[in-house]
């Protein structure tokens, strides 16, 4: 069922991403800013600047749009946001930083979602089948718990390279020049401590629970009700 796989996991898909996105936020934010103690004085003062956030289609798009901390509702005279949205975000990185900055952290990217992939649907199977009899298919209370913790362990895994990618992506804004992946892993140690490399684990499995468990959890149902 290629055709029905692929719109499940499309809603499903979707469906995490909307419950994901606001925590996703505060997650970036702490692991490229210093400005804040914590979790909820992140989520705080964000809630009380700027309310609501759209929702961008590339992840480096995502992360600027996501670092920018202007209120919505500003005074007369203050400074507009550098980005109006994902379309001026994007032309403004191509003209400032030119084609390649459209790919920033794509490196870090790629190597964060290799294993972490793997250690995420692993996991999830795993999971189910050590609480699910032979030939039985996994009730949904098996589904979301195995979905939630997959989520978890693909997080612990992947948020020392997630950090990397931040700061990547956010170095030419800054007008920071890291020379690649290795060479800002040791420049954030040696100024952070190895501390810094997992900034953001907590609110990373906070949100990879509850987001991965309707996503498995939408996704069977979906396959099962058009088998």
């Amino acid at each position: 069922m290629p055709v029905e796989e692929f719109v499940a996991g499309w809603i499903s898909g979707a469906l995490g991403l909307v419950l994901g996105h606001p925590f996703d936020t505060v997650k970036v934010r702490l692991q490229t800013q210093t400005t804040y103690r914590g979790i909820i004085d992140c989520m705080v003062k964000t809630y009380r600047h700027e309310s609501v956030y759209c929702l961008a289609p590339f992840d480096l798009i995502k992360v600027r749009l996501q670092n920018q901390t202007e209120p919505r509702a500003r005074p007369p005279g203050s400074p507009p946001p550098r980005y109006r949205g994902p379309v001026h975000c994007a032309v403004s990185i191509f003209q400032e930083e030119g084609p390649r900055g459209l790919f920033r952290g794509a490196w870090a990217l790629t190597l964060r979602d290799t294993p972490t992939l793997g250690i995420y649907f692993v996991t999830y199977e795993w999971l189910c089948r050590q609480s699910t009899r032979d030939g039985q298919d996994p009730s949904p209370a098996t589904v979301l718990v195995a979905g939630g913790f997959a989520g978890i362990a693909s997080w612990v895994v992947a948020t020392p390279l997630d950090v990397i990618k931040s700061r990547l992506q956010m170095a030419g804004l800054k007008r920071r020049a890291y020379r690649g992946v290795l060479d800002c892993m040791v420049s954030s140690a040696r100024q952070e401590g190895l501390g810094v490399f997992f900034r953001g684990l907590t609110i990373n499995s906070a949100r990879a629970f509850p987001v991965n468990a309707v996503t498995f959890l939408s996704y069977e149902y979906l396959l099962r009700s058009w088998g």
